[in-house]
């Protein structure tokens, strides 16, 4: 028996039939949520699996399933090097945000500075700022660096984030400071008390950071577009646009490359799924 907080009056426990009824219920709306959100997957492969002149069908299932988009899209464009380079380019993004987060973060908690609030502010206002704001200046200054049509310049611009930052600067600021000041007092330096005693001790935000910078860099679309000249320096998202023109979409192979494009997506969900789900729990992003 349980107790209504607003009267004070008892509550009387849910029968068995009751509660069997919620719970058929609260099971029944998952499992349509679920089949709702995995729906357009599936309805992606199928597609990706239908010979031209099935393409419009509405069957569940093609009647003849063919490779033969898969087979264009892997002809017609690099789309393993392009595979490639979104992994390393999201890789390379991810670890460098992950870095100068810690780096930023910790000079902010740990040294004391005149205008730490300031700065602090300066850099959450800069993550309001639009990438549209930033993208002409940043892609002079990659012309002038040579880093057009190169990973590097992908990658550069990127490097440092605010979001990055912030996340890692509030998960610090809970960190204990007597641990700090006994690695001090033992004759520890900042550098050493950095990477030795709080990075190990912080796990779970810089994870959830690794994460989203991950899987943001790797949906990146507007700048790979600026920069990239060639197919084979380019990234996958620039591989699914080759596939939309003025004349028709050709949404077999679309369909075929966005099931490569989602792939390494989707697996590093599968095996990291607790993970992702708390990386965007603990992040605030609903």
């Amino acid at each position: 028996m349980t107790i209504d907080a607003r009267d004070n009056q008892p509550l009387m426990p849910l029968s068995p039939n009751e509660g069997t009824t919620r719970r058929i219920a609260v099971h029944s709306i998952m499992i349509l949520l679920s089949a709702l959100s995995i729906f357009p997957i599936y309805w992606m492969i199928v597609t990706s699996l239908r010979p031209e002149n099935e393409i419009f069908s509405t069957l569940p299932w093609p009647s003849n399933p063919s490779l033969e988009n898969y087979v264009f899209v892997l002809t017609r464009i690099p789309m393993l090097q392009m595979l490639a380079n979104t992994t390393i380019v999201a890789a390379a993004t991810a670890a460098l945000q992950v870095l100068t987060g810690l780096l930023t973060a910790y000079a902010l908690v740990r040294w004391r500075m005149r205008l730490a609030g300031l700065v602090h502010g300066l850099i959450a206002l800069s993550w309001l700022v639009p990438f549209q704001v930033t993208m002409i200046p940043n892609y002079v200054l990659a012309s002038r660096l040579g880093l057009l049509d190169t990973l590097t310049g992908l990658v550069v611009p990127n490097a440092v984030a605010a979001f990055a930052i912030l996340l890692l600067y509030h998960s610090m600021r809970s960190f204990p400071t007597e641990i700090l000041e006994a690695a001090r007092i033992d004759g520890a330096k900042s550098w050493r008390i950095l990477w030795q005693i709080v990075t190990p001790n912080m796990g779970a935000p810089i994870a959830s950071l690794a994460i989203i910078a991950f899987i943001s860099a790797w949906n990146e679309y507007f700048w790979p577009l600026l920069l990239s000249r060639k197919p084979e320096n380019s990234v996958v998202q620039i591989g699914l646009q080759m596939f939309m023109t003025q004349e028709g979409n050709l949404w077999g192979p679309l369909m075929a490359a966005a099931a490569l494009a989602s792939l390494p997506i989707l697996v590093i969900y599968l095996i990291l799924q607790r993970h992702v789900i708390e990386s965007f729990m603990k992040s605030g992003i609903r």
